[in-house]
């Protein structure tokens, strides 16, 4: 489908990637799907790889993107129970374009930064 035609945006698929890209494009959901490209992570190692985040932020994240079918939680019954979470294959999907966002965005810093400072010190601003 071709958003840029006429009147795309008021098709209901197009509510529906609107809504599936307002979730996987938080910067917190951004970040725990980057940490669990390369291996299964338990709670609180993910809140350490991301460090400025709340319990209660995590928590909702992740439960989140395991609704949208992105990341598994595995309960271990042990004392106390070992949660762990992992992306799945469509999660393991989305990492690449995610991965590659972020180095474009790596790559830009200086001139993302530059533009600002412009626009930051206009007279009319």
């Amino acid at each position: 489908m071709d958003v840029t035609e006429p009147g795309a945006g008021h098709r209901p698929e197009c509510e529906k990637v609107s809504r599936v890209l307002s979730r996987i494009g938080d910067k917190w959901s951004v970040l725990v799907i980057m940490l669990l490209r390369e291996r299964a992570q338990r709670f609180n190692e993910l809140k350490r790889g991301i460090g400025n985040i709340s319990q209660r932020m995590l928590t909702l994240t992740l439960r989140n993107l395991e609704r949208d079918g992105l990341v598994t939680r595995t309960v271990t019954p042990s004392i106390p129970p070992r949660v762990d979470y992992a992306l799945t294959e469509l999660g393991h999907s989305l990492a690449e374009p995610v991965q590659a966002l972020g180095a474009w965005a790596f790559r830009h810093l200086d001139h993302i930064d530059a533009a600002q400072h412009r626009y930051d010190t206009r007279a009319d601003a």
